[in-house]
This record gives structure tokens, sequence and C-alpha cells, in this order.
């Protein structure tokens, strides 16, 4: 004998994915609301936390990549700081630090805007741990805007690797991102990251759907 309780949830959960399938299909994705966040290499996480410091995993978050349970604190050079700014892991060759625009205003700093991992000639700051304090030469940027998306996803879409398109959002602010970067890789969920700044120019949550524009 069926549980219909059980029935409907099935049901649901059917409708839900062909809706997915749907959106998909049609070019919309998933938004990502990028808080600021540090990626520190091994030896910065030393000097921060202690010798022989793991970062402890708090959530996976795409691929490889986790919250971490742990915090540290930015001072920019008018001794101005902002705390308690979560780390990101796995550890990375190079420290790097993502902040919106309006942090730069706290912290008197003046970051490029970069894609991740482009940091040669960024700003610099002071980072604050439980165990020490590093000084950043250079490794401060706001992220600029990105698509993430599987092989897959991008081959029915005919998108590749570091393409760039227009991303249309509607709703109650309605507007037009363009040039925003594509990334491909098998590791990566369909979504589009943008920081708080741009999150709240488009009234934006976690989970809203935009849509893609091939140029």
């Amino acid at each position: 004998m069926y549980d219909i309780n059980d029935i409907q949830n099935a049901v649901k959960d059917v409708i839900l994915e062909m809706q997915n399938d749907i959106r998909e299909n049609n070019g919309e994705i998933k938004v990502g609301v990028s808080q600021r966040h540090v990626h520190l290499s091994q030896e910065d996480l030393e000097t921060l936390f202690g010798k022989g410091y793991e970062l402890t995993v708090k959530k996976y978050l795409m691929g490889r990549e986790y919250a971490s349970d742990e915090f540290v604190t930015l001072v920019g050079p008018s001794l101005k700081s902002i705390e308690k700014v979560r780390v990101l892991g796995p550890v990375r060759k190079h420290t790097q630090v993502e902040i919106s625009r309006t942090d730069t205003f706290v912290l008197k700093v003046s970051p490029p805007v970069r894609p991740s991992g482009d940091i040669k000639g960024s700003a610099s700051l002071v980072l604050v741990g439980p165990k020490g304090t590093v000084y950043l030469k250079e490794g401060v940027i706001i992220a600029n805007r990105h698509i993430h998306l599987t092989p897959e996803y991008a081959e029915k879409q005919g998108i590749k690797d570091n393409d760039y398109v227009d991303v249309e959002i509607e709703g109650i602010k309605p507007t037009r991102f363009y040039d925003v970067q594509v990334r491909v890789r098998d590791d990566f969920n369909v979504e589009m990251h943008i920081d708080t700044d741009d999150a709240n120019s488009a009234a934006l949550k976690n989970g809203a759907r935009v849509q893609i524009i091939r140029k």
C-alpha cells in the first residue's frame, strides 16, 4: 500500500526537476551572492593560526572549495578594520582577499576588479589572526562578475571557457550585467557569482534566477 505523502513528495521532486530542466534549456542559471572572504596560502595560514594548523570544513561550496570555521580581521592603511572575515579552503599557492567596493570605503584601499587568481599589482592590507599577523603586499581584489558552468551545460548553450556573456535580471529592479566571464570545469555547479554590492543593486538574493544572453 502506497503512502500518499511519499507519492506527493515524489511528484513534487519530478516537477521541480522538470522546471529546472526548462530553465536551464532557456539559459537560466542560479545566483550565488559572495560575501567578503579570504583564501590563504599554507605559509600565511600557519602565521595567522599556528604552526601545522589545518582549516576545518564548515560547508562545501563547489568542487573542493569550502567555507571554513576560521575567521580573520582585515586592517587597512588607516587602521580601520573589518572583523570576522571568513576563510575559504583549501589553501592556495597565494593568499587572496576578495572584498566589495563598499568595503573599500571602510578599509581605505583601492583594489582592482579582477578574476580570481589575478592578483599581480593589486592592493595591500594586513591580515590579523589569533596567532599572528600577515602584511599582504598584494592580493586584495574586487572579484569580477563570473559564471561557473559544467562542461555539459556549456556545450548545451554553445558557450566555451573564458567566453563573455551578458546577463539579464528581471524583477523589481530589472537590469543587465555586461561582459560576465564564464569559467567551465567539471567540478563546478551551474551558478553565477556576484558580490553583495551587485546583488543589492539588482535586488538579488541567493538562489535567484537570471538569464544568460549570448553575445
